[in-house]
């Protein structure tokens, strides 16, 4: 038994406008629904699911873009701003080498610096940089079966052995969790779903009473209460 990443789910007022902006960020292309595969090792693919909750608190994770010269992130910067993206404020100083943006929608982003080892190896989306606990990163580490990278001071990192991007928990203090998170990653069951969740539950996750996906996933919850799927429909 196990699980594969398939996709992270991010809630969109608008999801085909933001599926448009994030193909035209990462060179994804586009799929049916409101889907964007890969076309690099990044691993899973975006979602774009409707909603109309409205975003009143920073997301509880957020993509770290890498760059390999100082050119390169100067030109994902104005990348962003053309497909409209913008500056955003959240408590950076102005010092740190990395550029914090936010898509149409307002979701978080980094444009991280050229020459930052912890992300060499991996994809233009470096990293899933999450809020949450050890105990979390000890978690997908074993749902995904993904190794541990990272394990210091409470902050862990996990990354598939393929490589691609990392997913990454900051540790304490983990801030307050929205009632919903508008990102959320969708898993794949490599066998029987209720099998697998059974095997997640007994892992430190629980299963929701429902989901916004209704009867195409298993609706779950990791350690640190934050939401995703088992999906049981067939995906191509």
């Amino acid at each position: 038994m196990g699980t594969s990443l398939y996709a992270l789910s991010i809630d969109a007022k608008d999801p085909a406008g933001l599926a448009r902006f994030w193909a035209g960020m990462l060179g994804f292309e586009p799929a049916e629904g409101n889907e964007l595969v890969p076309k690099d090792n990044t691993g899973f693919r975006l979602r774009f699911l409707p909603s109309d909750v409205a975003k009143d608190r920073q997301n509880q994770a957020h993509f770290d873009l890498t760059s390999q010269t100082p050119e390169q992130q100067q030109e994902t910067v104005a990348r962003a701003l053309e497909l409209g993206g913008r500056h955003i404020d959240i408590g950076q100083t102005g010092e740190e080498g990395h550029i914090v943006l936010g898509d149409p929608e307002g979701n978080e982003f980094c444009v991280i610096e050229a020459g930052n080892n912890f992300l060499k190896d991996t994809a233009f989306i470096g990293a899933l940089s999450s809020d949450g606990s050890q105990a979390v990163g000890y978690f997908w580490s074993k749902a995904l079966d993904w190794p541990l990278v990272w394990d210091q001071d409470e902050e862990t990192a996990i990354q598939a052995p393929s490589g691609g991007p990392k997913i990454t928990w900051g540790g304490p203090p983990v801030g307050p969790k929205a009632p919903k998170n508008r990102l959320h990653l969708d898993l794949v069951a490599d066998g029987d779903p209720e099998a697998e969740a059974a095997r997640l539950v007994a892992l430190g996750a629980t299963r929701l009473e429902s989901g916004q996906e209704g009867a195409a996933a298993i609706p779950m919850a990791d350690p640190d209460g934050n939401e995703f799927c088992i999906l049981i429909t067939a995906q191509s």
